[in-house]
């Protein structure tokens, strides 16, 4: 079976070209899935050695097993998709007859309102570096961390995208940068000038402190090299500490308040789902709710009757 997992694997690395992390979740619940239905099957059995063994009965047990075990309809779904996906390539390459995942189906998880944040508390969240009591092993990483704070809240980018950043992805005298989103489709952000001196600041400090010289990445960890994703999402949770605010808070909450506070100031939907990236604009109502008095606002404003009963006493 390793064989048809390494040329999934290919598929997923160089025609599809998703993200390293992606592939590494595929592969992981496919190893699992052969796991799971190897113990189920008995120590008698012989493990599973090509795709065409792979039946509904055996991907139900799966699923079953997961969610006994505790696992949400969401991370299921994920699994199954993993599944079809692998499946629906051994398929097109004819190793299988017919995708034995269409045949099986798990209710739809409920989708749960994200994360978000006030703008006061944002407001405290971006004050937080700049505090007399915060203390940092290096100097530059103050102003590191204000121009991550600072950019994530102006332009709304995915954790991923923001590690990603190269010094020359951004231009500070316009407010614009590139990044390259997920499927590698490249976008333009924009961020205000407070984010911008945040960013000059950074960047003087670094050259100051001598600090990854010959360094392409824009944000560095205190050695000098690229700040990982994970670096980004612990910095995030250390300021949130300092600030008193949920631990749950996390990069992606900057990303949703970007957008709720886009839309809450008058933003249309269609301008936000090209900021944040996203494909299909039903996405994107996912990221961003309304609150009531917005509603009402529009509502009042707009609705003929509601315009014309404003004027009765």
């Amino acid at each position: 079976m390793q064989t048809y997992l390494n040329v999934f694997r290919t598929h997923l690395e160089d025609e599809r070209q998703v993200s390293p992390h992606t592939v590494r979740n595929y592969l992981s619940d496919l190893r699992q899935f052969l796991q799971v239905v190897a113990q189920a099957r008995g120590e008698e059995a012989a493990p599973l050695s090509h795709p065409e063994q792979i039946d509904a009965g055996m991907i139900r047990t799966y699923l079953k097993v997961l969610y006994q075990r505790g696992a949400e309809a969401r991370t299921l779904g994920r699994k199954l998709a993993s599944l079809r996906s692998f499946l629906q390539l051994m398929e097109r390459r004819g190793h299988v007859d017919s995708n034995a995942a269409r045949a099986v189906r798990i209710p739809k998880a409920p989708r749960p309102l994200p994360n978000t944040l006030p703008i006061d508390h944002v407001f405290a969240l971006l004050d937080t570096p700049q505090e007399p009591k915060t203390e940092m092993a290096v100097p530059w990483m103050r102003q590191r961390d204000q121009a991550i704070l600072e950019l994530f809240y102006a332009s709304g980018v995915r954790v991923s995208e923001l590690a990603a950043l190269d010094v020359q992805s951004i231009d500070l005298g316009t407010g614009a940068m590139r990044v390259l989103g997920k499927g590698n489709r490249e976008r333009q952000v924009f961020f205000g000038k407070t984010a911008a001196q945040a960013l000059r600041d950074y960047l003087e400090a670094r050259e100051i402190g001598g600090i990854g010289q010959s360094e392409t990445a824009l944000f560095l960890n205190r050695h000098g090299h690229r700040l990982s994703t994970r670096g980004v999402q612990l910095i995030i949770k250390k300021h949130c500490r300092r600030t008193g605010i949920s631990t749950r808070t996390s990069p992606h909450t900057l990303r949703h308040a970007f957008a709720t506070h886009l839309l809450d100031n008058g933003a249309d939907l269609r301008s936000i789902q090209e900021l944040l990236g996203h494909q299909q604009l039903s996405t994107t109502q996912k990221y961003t709710h309304v609150s009531v008095d917005r509603m009402l606002d529009v509502y009042d404003r707009a609705h003929p009757r509601a315009r014309r009963s404003q004027g009765k006493t």
